[in-house]
């Protein structure tokens, strides 16, 4: 569990800065220039950085944040049904990168997840 919590340091570290401090970067580098430059990129930088903070102290507390886990299973399963299937069938250009990531996490996170505790 605790390397999950490293995966999400860095990358959503990295996701988080770079949309935060650097939206047109972000939307050229994170967000594949899928979508046109809004500052709701960085709505989703602050977003990143909570997973990032929380996910910090997952590498101490590994079980009692293990809902930022679950958190980020919602979300992801979400976005690429709501989002990225959409975008897929209809043609039209999403962040590819971002949703092979999101289908790992998806995959993985349900085997992490300490359900027994969390629920």
């Amino acid at each position: 569990m605790k390397l999950i919590y490293a995966a999400n340091v860095l990358v959503a570290g990295w996701i988080s800065i770079t949309s935060l401090f650097f939206p047109k970067t972000a939307q050229q580098v994170v967000f594949s220039d899928a979508f046109a430059y809004s500052e709701a990129i960085r709505l989703v930088g602050a977003l990143w950085a909570a997973i990032f903070l929380l996910s910090v102290l997952g590498l101490f507390y590994p079980r009692q944040m293990a809902l930022v886990l679950f958190f980020q299973l919602i979300y992801k399963s979400s976005w690429l049904i709501f989002a990225a299937t959409p975008a897929l069938y209809n043609g039209t250009p999403y962040p590819k990168g971002m949703a092979l990531f999101f289908v790992t996490w998806v995959i993985v996170l349900p085997f992490v997840i300490p359900w027994k505790h969390l629920f």
